[in-house]
């Protein structure tokens, strides 16, 4: 199993637009847009996850397609380095 970045998505695009873009290039097992905690409102990036052979073949159809007149930014999901949290003044 492979995680999909899709990042620059058009603010109107829903879990349901990126399945149906991603499955034009294999089987999708999940779809996960993040919205803001205080707003609710959509940050314009996503989590696609797909097989690792479909995977390499969405990132490399999608990467730089126009969705809404904005190119997307398709590649596999790093893992955020843990920042320890807590402000400037724990250690």
């Amino acid at each position: 199993m492979t995680t999909i970045y899709v990042g620059n998505l058009p603010f109107s695009a829903t879990d349901a637009d990126l399945r149906v873009l991603f499955e034009r290039h294999g089987k999708v097992d999940s779809v996960k847009l993040i919205n803001d905690r205080e707003t609710g409102r959509p940050r314009g990036f996503g989590f696609v996850d797909m097989p690792s052979a479909d995977a390499q073949a969405a990132i490399q159809a999608l990467n730089g397609y126009s969705m809404n007149g904005r190119a997307l930014r398709v590649n596999e999901a790093q893992e955020r380095p843990r920042t320890g949290g807590g402000g400037p003044f724990r250690r």
